[in-house]
């Protein structure tokens, strides 16, 4: 049950909900595969995930591929729930997962019909269970969703961990960070992950070589504390942002943010690389965007750095003249083609010309 009435029926699957019904924002996601680094990606905090892919499942999952310590989504709407697994990488079916982590799922339903009401109406709050139609109503209608809730607070590590080693230290922002992230930046050196409150003397004091900001679910404006701590490290450390990372960063230069009709969930966004004149296709997560629009009235010079061709949100920005930039959209991802992962080059060669702690 939507929060406009509309009404679907299927199967349960998955976990049994907390009270016999699962509530949250619910939000469509194109991608043809990845369900599993999908329902682990802590950015779908308060959402549920509906797939327009009918056929899902069929792969299985595997203790590799998750995206995080577990997972934060409300639930799973599918059309078709595959039966059985099939793939050498395989350990174990997608519906074992939803019971481990306790997540609900309803499947059976016309997902092309709910991908349509979302697509006019906008991700709206929705109800699913076993339960009387006047129940899902009431609960759909209770539910929240994801403005002005700090969703951030509900995923971040609880205390700074390190993964891989060197001389070269980034710290990285905990918002929500996917497993991937890590992997790539281990990749360029040490990494220390700490938790979204840490001040920014905290982090300075660490003398690193780069800082990152990540991923993470909800709204900007109501982690505003992320935001003014990362207002005191542009132009002493480079910094590099990805998804509410880039958000936030946007935020600390004093710009506006704006939330989407439907957001951008999918793997095959095309986005346009404005410096290189290049199109890069493009794997997305997000329901809130940097108004690029406010640029013009901020104190120091920040630029626009990519744009999606789907409708012309800001997907990149850079401060001239600072080493710090970021993108909407997720490089480490690879939905198929590694089109965006030049840009952890980038943040590398940043922190290559750079000195620790300056």
């Amino acid at each position: 049950m939507l929060a406009d009435g509309s009404v679907f029926e299927g199967e349960l699957i998955g976990a049994v909900a907390p009270g016999g019904i699962a509530t949250g924002e619910v939000v469509f996601n194109t991608a043809l595969s990845g369900y599993q680094e999908i329902i682990t990606d802590p950015s779908y905090a308060g959402q549920i995930i509906g797939f327009t892919y009918p056929h899902i499942g069929n792969y299985g999952v595997n203790a590799d591929d998750y995206e995080s310590r577990g997972a934060f989504c409300r639930g799973v709407i599918v059309r078709d729930l595959a039966r059985r697994q099939s793939n050498h990488r395989s350990e174990s079916h997608l519906q074992a997962l939803l019971e481990r982590h306790t997540i609900a799922g309803i499947a059976g339903i016309d997902t092309r019909r709910l991908t349509r009401i979302i697509r006019d109406a906008g991700a709206m709050p929705g109800a699913f269970g076993d339960a009387a139609e006047a129940d899902l109503k009431s609960a759909a209608l209770a539910e929240p969703g994801t403005d002005g809730v700090d969703l951030v607070a509900q995923v971040t590590a609880a205390q700074p961990y390190t993964v891989g080693e060197g001389d070269r230290l980034i710290v990285a922002y905990d918002f929500g960070i996917k497993t991937t992230i890590i992997r790539h930046l281990a990749g360029l050196g040490r990494v220390e992950v700490v938790p979204a409150s840490t001040p920014a003397a905290d982090v300075l004091a660490r003398n690193p070589h780069g800082v990152f900001l990540s991923n993470g679910p909800g709204d900007p404006a109501v982690v505003q504390y992320a935001a003014d701590n990362i207002a005191q490290l542009i132009g002493r450390v480079p910094v590099f942002g990805i998804c509410l990372g880039h958000q936030l960063l946007g935020l600390a230069l004093g710009a506006g943010t704006v939330k989407l009709s439907f957001g951008h969930h999918g793997a095959n966004h095309p986005v346009k690389n404005l410096t290189l004149d290049t199109i890069e296709i493009t794997s997305q997560n997000h329901n809130f965007a940097v108004d690029a629009d406010s640029f013009g009235g901020l104190g120091r010079s920040v630029r626009m750095t990519h744009v999606n061709l789907n409708d012309g949100v800001c997907e990149g920005l850079e401060v001239v003249g600072e080493r710090c930039f970021s993108v909407q959209h997720h490089p480490e991802a690879g939905p198929g083609p590694h089109d965006s992962t030049y840009l952890f080059a980038q943040f590398d060669e940043l922190m290559s010309t750079g000195m620790a702690g300056i």
